[in-house]
């Protein structure tokens, strides 16, 4: 006769078997990665929950306890931080996305060339310059370092609309709050209330790279889906939402 084991037993066994894998991701992944964790809880009954924001700020949540079994940055500094803590698997580790960077206005507008030669002062006309915060944000980086870069920082810098992530900058410009903003080019597809009007040349910043992680407490459910990350499936996923894939 098989033993029986006690509910509680039972109980844990359940809830193990179908573990959450919840995602720190920057704030620029959501409309891509909504739709690939939806997949993959369709085809595995295995939930995904995810946490959206600037990779700073999910970098710090990470190291103050926060529960997270993987982390997906937009800067490699932000990972590097959680490395130095041991606070991430190191083989686990993978360069898994690029973006580009443009400039992005409310509706239409006409296209411009990203140089040295830009008035973007006067295509602001007294309004403000939507960017995530360019101190710690890495969209915000990125953007600040290709505007000193292209010789454009000193008409701007006292223009600036700061938010505390990518996505929210965009906003600022998809409701007409902002005229213009900087944001990259996965954010300006996801958003049909802007278009993009110049792209940054790739000389003019860092690359920009996604650095995707596992925490030290993950599980097995995590590790597969982070592997899933890097199927031609959802690549395609994250290609069609205007990322770059990395080898």
């Amino acid at each position: 006769m098989r033993p029986v084991l006690p509910l509680f037993a039972l109980l844990i066994s359940a809830q193990s078997a179908l573990a959450d894998v919840t995602v720190f991701a920057a704030s620029s992944l959501k409309t891509a990665l909504d739709e690939i964790a939806a997949d993959w809880q369709t085809r595995t009954g295995r939930p995904v929950i995810l946490t959206y924001g600037g990779s700073a700020a999910m970098a710090k949540q990470i190291a103050e306890g926060a529960p997270a079994d993987i982390f997906i940055s937009a800067s490699v500094e932000w990972m590097d931080d959680l490395a130095g803590r041991a606070l991430i698997q190191p083989n686990s580790r993978r360069d898994l996305l690029g973006n580009r960077l443009v400039l992005v206005a409310h509706g239409a507008a006409q296209p411009v060339v990203l140089d040295e030669t830009l008035d973007l002062a006067g295509l602001l006309a007294g309004g403000r310059l939507s960017m995530a915060m360019v101190a710690s944000v890495p969209a915000g980086q990125y953007g600040a370092e290709a505007l000193q870069n292209l010789g454009l920082w000193d008409q701007v810098k006292d223009s600036l609309a700061q938010s505390e992530n990518v996505r929210a900058a965009l906003q600022l410009v998809a409701l007409g709050e902002a005229p213009l903003g900087v944001v990259y080019t996965s954010d300006a597809v996801a958003e049909p209330g802007v278009s993009v009007i110049g792209t940054f040349p790739e000389t003019s910043h860092r690359p920009i790279v996604y650095p995707a992680a596992l925490m030290p407490d993950a599980g097995k459910d995590a590790a597969a889906f982070l592997d899933h990350l890097s199927t031609p499936e959802a690549m395609a996923v994250f290609s069609a939402n205007g990322f770059i894939p990395l080898p």
